[in-house]
């Protein structure tokens, strides 16, 4: 089995449903534009018939962007998949990506049919799609609540019909990843080489990424991920944080992707000028957080040698540099430091009462500017 992981991005489907994050077709292509250069293998750029500015979008991607494939998102009847094909048209390398949920509590309360009647739709969808395409993926929606038998079977089934990967998404965010790897593990022996298999975990539980990387292990190819994480209720798998973890722990993960990794931050940035929202500041990787220090502790390590609390480079990801961040908690190690930063050389006793000062306006401020640093050692030196 090959150690590639395919990294599918749906930050313009699955994260455009979240609230606060909607897209306009012109902001897709940007966006689509920054995915090309970041190196993502797939990008789903909607849901055509969700909307005429999705199916706008889907279209506008496809002329886009040429060297990666571009899916759309069907679900499992005619219309959906037609108009999904539609919108593909003009796409070098396009997906459909059809769908249909196969948990016995989607079937009795949501969609109020069998097992073989959802069956028999999956199976049709994916003969219709290989008909305008070559690349069909099939999504068993709410798989890790599905009866795994019912799974493999329906699995079995859309691949004998013409689909080239499986998805398995954890749709609710349910899954743990011990059980997670023994679905997907499951699943990959069952299809063997015959498809790709696919997750697409959500962060209910704050698992997302925890279950995506126990399906790689299991034998997953495919993982379905976003920018910040962001998507339906608590998000998705964050891309950041799945190719990262991929790549700093290669000794236990030896998995690579297509990911040019320093396009990541301003991934990231862009995403969020977009959007409503940004990341969380203690958001792993991206996060204005991500490679600050202020503990005095941190400071010191730090400035004597980076790979004592950061393990890995903050230029790796696109970030430019480490912030040292001064408030109560640092120390005179990297006071100093910053005072030699504004242009200040000062002895041990001038330090000792600069940081005297110090300590006392932090107890009171969420942080202390660098002017207000130099407001006091100007009073220092002064008196």
């Amino acid at each position: 089995m090959s150690n590639r992981v395919h990294i599918f991005d749906t930050t313009l489907r699955d994260g455009e449903q979240s609230p606060g994050c909607s897209m306009s077709v012109e902001e897709k292509v940007r966006m689509a534009r920054k995915l090309l250069e970041l190196g993502v293998d797939t990008i789903e750029a909607g849901f055509p018939i969700a909307s005429d500015g999705d199916f706008e979008a889907v279209i506008a991607v496809s002329h886009e962007v040429s060297n990666v494939e571009v899916a759309a998102l069907a679900r499992s009847c005619a219309l959906d998949v037609e108009r999904a094909a539609r919108a593909l048209e003009h796409a070098r390398k396009p997906r459909i990506h059809t769908f249909i949920a196969t948990s016995d509590i989607h079937l009795k309360y949501k969609l109020k049919k069998s097992r073989q009647q959802v069956l028999d739709e999956a199976v049709m969808a994916v003969e219709l799609a290989r008909r305008y395409c070559a690349a069909v993926e099939f999504s068993a929606e709410d798989a890790t609540r599905t009866d795994p038998d019912y799974l493999e079977q329906v699995s079995l089934a859309v691949v004998a019909a013409g689909a080239s990967t499986v998805n398995l998404p954890d749709t609710v965010g349910y899954s743990t990843p011990d059980e997670h790897a023994a679905l997907i593990g499951r699943m990959t022996y069952v299809l063997g080489d015959s498809a790709i298999v696919s997750v697409h975990c959500h962060d209910d539980l704050g698992l997302a990424t925890a279950n995506s990387l126990a399906a790689v292990q299991a034998g997953a190819r495919q993982v379905e991920c976003t920018i910040n994480g962001i998507g339906e209720r608590a998000g998705n798998c964050a891309l950041e944080e799945i190719v990262m973890a991929l790549k700093i722990r290669s000794d236990r993960l030896p998995f690579t992707t297509g990911i040019h990794t320093e396009h990541l931050y301003p991934a990231s940035r862009l995403l969020s000028e977009m959007i409503s929202f940004g990341p969380q500041p203690n958001k792993a990787i991206v996060g204005e957080n991500a490679f600050a220090h202020e503990a005095g502790i941190h400071q010191d390590g730090m400035l004597k040698e980076p790979t004592t609390y950061e393990i890995m480079d903050p230029r790796s990801v696109g970030v430019p540099e480490s912030r040292l961040v001064l408030g109560k908690h640092s120390g005179r190690h990297a006071l100093n430091q910053r005072c030699e930063d504004l242009g200040f050389s000062l002895t041990r006793e001038q330090l000792g009462g600069v940081y005297m000062q110090f300590t006392s306006l932090a107890d009171r401020k969420k942080g202390v500017r660098n002017d207000e640093i130099a407001a006091i050692v100007r009073d220092v030196l002064g008196g």
